[in-house]
């Protein structure tokens, strides 16, 4: 994982209610009580199938996936790269970091997981 991406993501995703951070199978995620709304990864294009639309590239990409309403899904999707609907959940995107990625948008989106997956009263409180 590229430090400086961590770096970048963890006072956004730790900034929102009761929220912690945790090793997943890869990567690194961040939770709300038991539901993961935000999780890094860096993705060797030989591996991990279920990315395969996001890494069509030669060399390793970070990834983001994130929750989305349905109808920011679209609008998200339409744009194409970097952004990609998983093929698991309805509701999950996946972003491609690039150099020039927009972190201002980077933190709507992931504060906008959130809302999706905490409980109605912290989901208030932002």
């Amino acid at each position: 994982m590229p430090p400086e991406i961590l770096d970048r993501l963890r006072p956004v995703c730790l900034g929102l209610p009761e929220t912690y951070e945790e090793p997943a199978w890869v990567g690194v995620r961040w939770r709300i009580r038991q539901r993961t709304f935000a999780h890094v990864l860096t993705v060797d294009p030989d591996h991990h199938l279920a990315y395969a639309r996001a890494t069509a590239s030669d060399d390793p990409l970070c990834l983001i996936t994130f929750r989305s309403p349905g109808d920011e899904i679209k609008g998200l999707l339409a744009g194409g790269h970097p952004f990609y609907k998983a093929d698991w959940g309805g509701n999950v995107v996946i972003m491609v970091f690039e150099a020039d990625v927009d972190w201002d948008e980077v933190a709507e989106l992931l504060t906008e997981s959130y809302r999706l997956m905490a409980p109605k009263k912290l989901a208030a409180q932002i």
